[in-house]
């Protein structure tokens, strides 16, 4: 493997990057509204709160996050730790019940340089997985098929959430 040295990238790569605004954050506004649906808020706990991405790399593609607007984890308070953990686990189970993947990716993307979005506020990317979603269309056309639209996922994951935590297996 051939390495390329550039050690003139060293003081970009450690300065610090300023988080976005609170007012420029896709989560705090939808937070700030009332209207779930539009914000694509799936649920809200005292701690955390659930998004559909508006952009899946899969059918079933969740963010989980905290509400508090905050960019980095040893901001979190235990008690946010706790909370947006325990709804990522609720969330996988209910995407288990609902949707039956063969598996999850799970991942949090700290910083821009690790592929964050939305650097400025933390959020764990659920993504629904089956054996064998992988098809040509991504490889030869950049095109990824979703096989299901957001209003239709919203409606799945709000009247399974309305009964409760009785998921079964």
């Amino acid at each position: 493997m051939n390495q390329l040295w550039a050690p003139w990238r060293l003081s970009y790569v450690t300065t610090a990057k300023l988080p976005a605004a609170e007012g420029d954050c896709f989560i705090c506004r939808g937070l700030a509204e009332q209207d779930d649906r539009k914000n694509l808020i799936a649920l809200r706990t005292p701690g955390s709160v659930v998004v559909l991405n508006r952009f899946p790399y899969n059918n079933g593609h969740l963010l989980i996050a905290p509400r508090a607007h905050k960019g980095r984890l040893d901001q979190l308070e235990a008690a946010e730790v706790l909370d947006t953990q325990q709804t990522l686990t609720r969330m996988v189970a209910v995407l288990d019940e609902l949707m039956h993947p063969d598996g999850h990716n799970i991942g949090l993307n700290l910083g821009t340089a690790a592929g964050a979005g939305l650097p400025g506020h933390l959020h764990w990317h659920i993504v629904p997985r089956w054996n064998g979603d992988t098809n040509f269309m991504p490889v030869l056309s950049d095109v990824k098929v979703i096989v299901q639209s957001l209003d239709a996922l919203y409606d799945l994951l709000a009247q399974r959430l309305a009964v409760g935590d009785k998921v079964t297996r």
